[in-house]
């Protein structure tokens, strides 16, 4: 599920100067996560911590960037709630805060796929580390699949991956079943950011009847941490639900931009395409907001501009 979060700080870069970025998420029963929000946000409000948590009945799913003591601090609470103590982490480092605030909210899912029998704590796909990845889905009777949404596939995956092209993790399911005979007689290795989402793909394959499922343990965050660029099958860089919007390898930020008003990611075309309006619309969401939508963004983005010329940080921004 991912590594205990100790990179070499030689090799990450890292100065006692940076931020900490913890990227996390753990499944297990919490009967009441209204309580455990509540308690987190405490925590992370004594600690300076930003972010962005979700906590619903199966578990905890987010980032958070702080100093590195205020982290250690949030992460020594998420450790004490039921199903916990074994909690695992990916760290990367930024010298500018990636978050605009803290957010933390219950909802259904920690990562939503509609599948109310799908249940990771009832088995999951075979872990591979990050090094031996490589190997297996080079193998000729294997069948890699990329389970991210499809703005986040366009900007990087593995070499030979399958792309589902879905808009959202809960059009899976039915893209296996449109799909699976493709996949008759291979073994399955499936991949996604930081592993969440495999526990939950690996899982509903496994209740479909296939057997040989792998995902990558940690996800891509944690090849790009481990794997030297010259032995990587990595093509492009990863989306990334913060500020960074995109990283490379050793975890570096990447050189995308993000739309304000759909999230994705934006290259230096898109950008200058003639419907780009900064805050407001690109030109792969230009036609899926109505003429009042773009009018709040205008406003909004005008206040992230009144904001930055006081020298301060909208929180839209």
């Amino acid at each position: 599920m991912g590594s205990s979060g100790l990179v070499c700080p030689r090799r990450s870069g890292y100065s006692a100067r940076m931020l900490t970025i913890a990227a996390l998420y753990q499944f297990t029963r919490f009967p009441d996560p209204v309580a455990v929000r509540d308690g987190l946000v405490a925590v992370c409000r004594s600690q300076g911590v930003k972010g962005s948590l979700l906590v619903a009945r199966e578990g905890i799913n987010g980032t958070i960037a702080g100093e590195r003591a205020a982290i250690e601090v949030v992460l020594a609470h998420i450790r004490g709630l039921p199903g916990c103590a074994g909690l695992v982490w990916k760290q990367s480092f930024a010298e500018v805060m990636p978050f605009g605030r803290m957010k933390l909210r219950v909802k259904r899912e920690i990562v939503t796929m509609g599948q109310p029998d799908v249940d990771p704590l009832a088995g999951v796909g075979h872990y591979v580390a990050a090094a031996d990845w490589n190997a297996l889905i080079s193998a000729p009777d294997v069948a890699v699949i990329d389970t991210r949404n499809d703005y986040e596939v366009a900007i990087g995956t593995f070499a030979g991956a399958v792309d589902p092209g879905t808009r959202a993790f809960g059009e899976f399911p039915a893209w296996w079943q449109e799909n699976r005979g493709k996949f008759a007689g291979k073994r399955i290795a499936m991949f996604c950011t930081g592993g969440i989402r495999c526990e939950k793909s690996t899982n509903y394959l496994l209740g479909q009847g296939v057997s040989d499922v792998f995902h990558l343990q940690g996800g891509i965050l944690k090849y790009l941490e481990e794997v030297p660029q010259g032995a990587s099958l990595w093509q492009g860089e990863c989306f990334v639900f913060d500020e960074r919007v995109s990283v490379g390898h050793g975890l570096v930020p990447g050189g995308l931009t993000a739309c304000r008003a759909c999230r994705r990611p934006l290259t230096a075309a898109d950008r200058a395409d003639p419907v780009f309006e900064d805050g407001v619309c690109c030109p792969q969401c230009v036609a899926e907001h109505a003429a009042a939508d773009r009018a709040r963004f205008r406003e909004r983005q005008k206040q992230i501009g009144l904001a930055n010329a006081r020298g301060e940080r909208h929180l839209g921004g």
